[in-house]
């Protein structure tokens, strides 16, 4: 009997994860088609049989980077119980995330300053932080928070704070700092708390 190889992945998904790599590493600007297609080991017709552009495989790569934060926030939301807890536990997922090895900065935020104004990298970053501030808001509201739009606004301020400071400091200890503030910010509008 022989030994059969294991199945390669196939090629969108190698070309996926070669543009997830080489953009998050080197920036979308600097990383060129042809090396993510020697990354990824595939011809230059699997380029273009499964994305139309470089643009429609930076909206893959964008798009793909925003489902895994989802994921990765909804599943650190859902070991908690507490509406408190559940409406800090993202600040958790963030702090988890900055202090991995190889951590550059938000891709969406990175992504943004690489291709400002229209495009695949806008819409994206467009969605994902709409689903931020409405994470925020959902949670506040079960959190008993008064306003919770603003305050969510508000939320999402720290949490950019704290992301920026973590890529350009290397301070890490900025999300846990943004989780107490946030934490204060819950307190101080909850029902029980006093009017802002």
């Amino acid at each position: 009997m022989t030994a059969t190889a294991p199945a390669r992945a196939p090629a969108r998904d190698r070309l996926l994860a070669a543009a997830n790599e080489l953009f998050y590493a080197e920036g979308i600007n600097n990383v060129g088609i042809d090396r993510v297609i020697e990354h990824a080991g595939v011809a230059k017709a699997s380029l273009y049989a499964n994305f139309r552009s470089k643009d429609e495989l930076v909206r893959a790569y964008l798009e793909s980077r925003h489902e895994a934060r989802k994921a990765r926030m909804l599943e650190r939301i859902e070991r908690h119980r507490s509406a408190r807890e559940r409406a800090l536990a993202v600040f958790d997922s963030v702090a988890e995330t900055v202090a991995q090895p190889g951590y550059r900065g938000c891709p969406f935020m990175r992504a943004a300053s690489e291709q400002p104004g229209e495009g695949p990298a806008a819409e994206v970053n467009a969605k994902a932080r709409g689903w931020l501030r409405e994470l925020f808001t959902s949670l506040l509201r079960e959190a008993g928070a008064r306003n919770a739009p603003a305050v969510a606004q508000q939320f999402v301020l720290l949490f950019d704070g704290a992301v920026v400071a973590a890529q350009l400091d290397g301070n890490v200890d900025a999300v846990r700092t943004a989780r107490t503030m946030a934490a204060s910010l819950l307190a101080a509008s909850s029902q029980r708390g006093t009017r802002m």
